[in-house]
Parts: C-alpha cells; sequence; structure tokens
C-alpha cells in the first residue's frame, strides 16, 4: 500500500526539497548555546548521523548570530534560524547565510518587522516557516476564541501568509503545533483546506519519553497516512539525537522513506515459546544496529507459526527446542544450537545483504526446511495446538451441515 500524499507547492531549504514530489524530510532542533560554535557544530553532525535532514538552531542574540555565521558554512545539512521576539535578528541570521528561516507569529506581531524580512528573504529566495505555537497564540486571537483551537491557530496562519504575500513572497512552509494530539490533527486537517504550501507536522511540548513519543508518532502517523505533511519533527524532552532517530524511523515503517537502518519485529513471547523471546530479540536488535544492516529482522518465540508468520521479513529466526530456525523469506535456511542463535542471524544476515535474497536461498542448508516442518509437528503434538484448529474446524462444519 502506497500512501497517496497531498499536492503541495515546492521549495528547497538549501540542497533539501520539501513539498511537491520530495520525499518527506526530518528535522530537529539543537539544544546548545550556538555561539558555542564547535558544541553547536558538532550537534549538528550528530543529528545528521542520526537521520536529520535539516537542523534549526536558535539566533536569540546578537552573538548567536554570529555564531551562524560561522557554523553554517560548516554544517552538513541546511540551517534553519529560529526567530522570536526580534525582527532584526532574522535579518541577522540571514546575513549569516542561513538556509531558512522560522517566524513565530505570536511574538513577531508588528506587520512592517514581517514585510521588512519578507523583503530581505525574498532577495535571497530563503524560505520562511510560520510557526504558529498554540503556547505563544496572539492574545487576541485567545480573546476571539477563548482557547487555541484550530480555527484559531489557521487564522494566525493565515494572516502571517498575506503579510508575507503581500510582499510578493512565497518561499512559504507552514506549522500550526499544538500539545494537544486531536486539536494538533485538527489543525493541519483544517489549514491544509485553505492553502497548498508545504506543511511542517509536530506535537508541540510532547515531552519525555515515552509519553512524548507516544503523543509525536499519534499525532505525525494520523496526518501522514492522510497524505498531510511534507517534513516533520519530534519535540521531545530528550536528546534531540532520539528526535532525529525517531522521525527517520517512522518514515521508513510508513514507507515514506527508503529504510537505511534495522526494522526489527518480535512476537510478544507465549507459553509455548521455547526461549527467552524477549532477551534474544534484544540481544539480536544490539548486535544488528551496530552492524548497521538496513533490513527487517524477526524474532519469534517457536518454529510452530513463526517462519510462516513473519514470511515478509527479510530474514528472521525462530526457537525450536534446544535450537534455532534460520529463515529467509519465510523458507528456513540452517538449523543452529540454541545458543548461537543470534550470532548465527547476524552471520546471515550480512551475508543477506551483500549477496541478496536469491543467493541465500540457493545456500540453504539441505533439510533445513523439512527439519523445521517436523519439529513444529513435535512441539504441538508435546504442547497441543494452542489455537486448537482442529476442534474449531469440526465446529464450524458442523454449523454449516446443521440445517442440511
Amino acid at each position: 500500500m502506497t500512501i497517496e500524499r497531498r499536492v503541495t507547492r515546492q521549495l528547497s531549504v538549501g540542497s533539501v526539497r520539501v513539498g511537491g514530489d520530495a520525499s518527506v524530510s526530518v528535522q530537529s532542533m539543537t539544544t546548545t548555546k550556538t555561539h558555542d560554535v564547535d558544541g553547536t557544530l558538532a550537534q549538528v553532525y550528530s543529528l545528521s548521523g542520526a537521520g536529520a535532514d535539516i537542523v534549526r538552531i536558535t539566533c536569540n542574540t546578537a552573538e548567536a548570530a554570529e555564531g551562524l555565521a560561522e557554523i553554517v558554512p560548516r554544517s552538513p545539512v541546511p540551517i534553519i534560524a529560529d526567530i522570536h521576539f526580534q525582527y532584526r535578528l532574522a535579518l541577522a541570521a540571514l546575513e549569516a547565510g542561513v538556509q531558512g528561516l522560522r517566524l513565530n507569529p505570536g511574538n513577531i506581531r508588528k506587520p512592517d518587522h514581517i514585510r521588512a524580512v519578507a523583503r530581505e528573504a525574498k532577495d535571497r529566495a530563503i524560505p520562511i516557516r510560520v510557526g504558529v505555537n498554540a503556547g505563544s497564540l496572539d492574545k487576541d486571537l485567545l480573546e476571539k476564541y477563548g482557547a487555541p483551537v484550530p480555527e484559531a491557530l489557521v487564522e494566525s496562519a493565515l494572516y502571517e501568509i498575506g503579510l508575507l504575500e503581500d510582499e510578493g513572497f512565497d518561499l512559504i512552509k507552514i506549522s500550526v503545533k499544538h500539545s494537544n494530539v486531536p486539536r494538533m490533527v485538527a489543525s493541519y486537517r483544517l489549514l491544509s483546506e485553505k492553502v497548498d504550501y508545504p506543511l511542517h507536522l509536530g506535537v508541540t511540548e510532547a515531552g519525555p519519553p515515552p509519553g512524548g513519543l507516544i503523543k509525536s508518532v499519534a499525532g505525525i502517523a494520523s496526518l501522514l497516512l492522510d497524505g498531510i505533511g511534507d517534513t516533520i519533527r519530534f519535540s521531545l524532552t530528550t536528546d534531540p539525537i532520539e528526535e532525529a532517530q525517531a522521525g527517520r524511523k517512522l518514515l521508513e515503517y510508513l514507507g515514506l522513506r527508503e529504510r537505511k537502518g534495522l526494522d526489527l519485529i518480535a512476537c510478544p513471547s507465549c507459553g509455548r515459546a521455547e526461549v527467552d523471546v524477549v532477551q534474544v530479540a534484544k540481544d539480536a536488535q544490539e548486535a544488528l544496529e551496530a552492524a548497521n544492516l538496513p533490513i527487517q529482522v524477526a524474532v519469534m518465540g517457536c518454529v510452530v507459526n513463526g517462519p510462516g508468520e513473519a514470511r515478509e521479513a527479510d530474514i528472521g529466526i525462530a526457537a525450536g527446542r534446544g535450537r534455532g530456525h534460520l529463515f529467509i523469506k519465510g523458507q528456513v535456511v540452517r538449523v543452529v544450537p540454541e545458543d548461537e542463535m543470534v550470532e548465527a542471524l547476524l552471520d546471515e544476515a550480512r551475508k543477506l545483504v551483500e549477496e541478496g535474497v536469491d543467493a541465500r536461498l540457493a545456500a540453504a542448508e539441505a533439510g533445513a526446511d523439512e527439519e523445521a516442518l517436523q519439529e513444529a509437528a513435535l512441539l504441538r503434538e508435546l504442547q497441543g495446538d494452542a489455537n486448537q484448529s482442529a476442534a474449531r474446524r469440526a465446529a464450524v462444519a458442523e454449523v454449516v451441515q446443521g440445517d442440511q
């Protein structure tokens, strides 16, 4: 299944295209003091390595703007300056060479100031994100609506867009972030009906993981599945590296970006499991992530259902009685001792990435698939049929034949 994305205008943030047919991009934000050039650059490089396509940096003082002048030319990814209250810092950030600006309509309110920034950004072809935030909404809109409801956030965005457009400026991205997930989703849906500018998605002030992560996924994924959203940021109270990693993984899981990292799936375990599935999955994840293999791997508790249930995985392993049954695309290719399961999985995964599926299936151990079937049959005999398939089939047949 492919997500049908909403058609938006396209713009460029440095080398990264946003909107139109461009891939959904991942953003994060540094937590260092911007005047600390080396410290900030170190974090930018770490964010880039973790999956961030674009990095936002605060520009809240003259020293920060001066720091940007050194940071931007040395950064591996485009830099967006985050501006609050002081419009002249936006002008300074443009002079420093940033590839994008974020303006908050809630605290830069004078139309002449916004227009001045728009003129300068237009001359340099630098995009601006109109970053509406429920927590800093204009007081007049709060009085009008009584609360930061979706209609208030969208009205704020449209007003700011109008000021930019008055200057002939249309390199615009928009966000209408809220800490309340249903209101955040409703705000973006309403906005998407009124404009065709690219949208930057995020749940603001989501908080620390796991709660912040859950809220962010709930809001951002809901919109992405609707085809809404062109660039995303997880706003988590944690190391920003986790933001970039989470954003990248979400896009990979939704099929919106090519997989670059590990996707490990595992059964939740049950009484049939012959091994400690939780520990095996943990050990496998650590080993495979360290190897940086961009594949989907399954860790299954038993060979009875494992290979069949996880047949879509690139590779996996299912436990038998003291043994592990290694499979590729649902076909068992090797049988290994239980204490070598993770090591064997890692070894086969590396070969799979290097040689491809067909080559590894061709190299399958003779009789491995049949041995797995025999093991599964033995386990069913010893443990019973947990799904009670025979009894259920008989009951269904009795119902069908009852009126004949």
